[in-house]
């Protein structure tokens, strides 16, 4: 199933308008949070979110897709001690370039390169930054390691345990992968589809303001939100250093604010209309 797959059976719960903060690779399961209504138009707020991860990497074979879906090559039959596969994990954390794999939804010239590589281009994929903020081994069974992940948005989990077993000199591919939180929407805090549509999505719906995080925020007054909902200008400033803002009225999100052209002045980026 893919993250689409699950936005489409949500609609066939409820029709509203909806989508998904980060996509799941349909080998994946875990959390995938669902905006619906008002909520998408905090989708871009959300998308910089830090992410964990349980994964499972698979020694002594790549993949062509980095992943148990992919065609895999047998490469060797070594098997790395504990102490070796911690050194390496030890690498592959903090500030790292990653290559993305051929078979990802990343554009290239506007058309997805799993659909340039599926029509048999040679392709190149740029490297990217990404952080792995912590990585730490859960368990280590050759030919099977299981680590923990908190990273940032964009890194591949793919791409990582592809890169763990090129190290190791083993190759590897990713076997199992479970997404057990983005920010604080966590596993706990979760639903499955089976309880969607048995119970419908009101039991599980999230307040708005869940959806900020750590944006700053500034309370406004009943004649503030007056005037700002209606397109104009108030007085004020936004907190130091900061470019946007969340505004809130009666502990509601009410808008995400941003400094208007008046000099002194803050206006509504975006209205969030509260039922």
């Amino acid at each position: 199933m893919t993250s689409f797959d699950v936005i489409r059976f949500v609609r066939s719960i409820k029709k509203v308008k909806m989508g998904h903060i980060g996509t799941l690779d349909p080998l994946a399961e875990g959390v995938l949070v669902i905006a619906l209504g008002q909520g998408t138009k905090l989708i871009e707020y959300m998308m910089d979110h830090t992410k964990r991860y349980v994964a499972e990497i698979t020694l002594g074979k790549e993949s062509t897709t980095y992943d148990a879906e992919g065609e895999l090559r047998h490469i060797s039959d070594i098997k790395p001690s504990k102490e070796e596969v911690v050194a390496v994990i030890d690498e592959f954390t903090g500030a790292l370039t990653q290559v993305p794999p051929v078979f990802s939804a990343l554009k290239i010239n506007g058309k997805p390169a799993y659909k340039r590589a599926r029509a048999g281009e040679s392709i190149t994929m740029k490297k990217r930054n990404v952080t792995i903020h912590e990585h730490t081994l859960e368990s280590y069974h050759y030919p099977t390691i299981r680590v923990s992940v908190t990273c940032s948005t964009g890194t591949y989990i793919r791409s990582l345990a592809h890169d763990i077993g090129e190290h190791l000199g083993t190759g590897g591919y990713l076997s199992y992968l479970q997404r057990t939180a983005i920010d604080t929407f966590t596993m706990e805090h979760s639903c499955s589809l089976e309880q969607l549509k048995e119970r419908g999505i009101e039991p599980f719906l999230l307040p708005l303001i869940r959806g900020i995080g750590d944006m700053p925020r500034k309370t406004i007054t009943a004649q503030e939100y007056k005037k700002l909902q209606h397109g104009a200008f108030v007085q004020g400033t936004l907190p130091k250093n900061v470019a946007i803002c969340a505004a809130i009225f009666n502990n509601d999100l009410v808008g995400i604010m941003e400094p208007a052209p008046v000099k002194n002045h803050i206006k509504f980026k975006k209205h969030i209309h509260v039922a």
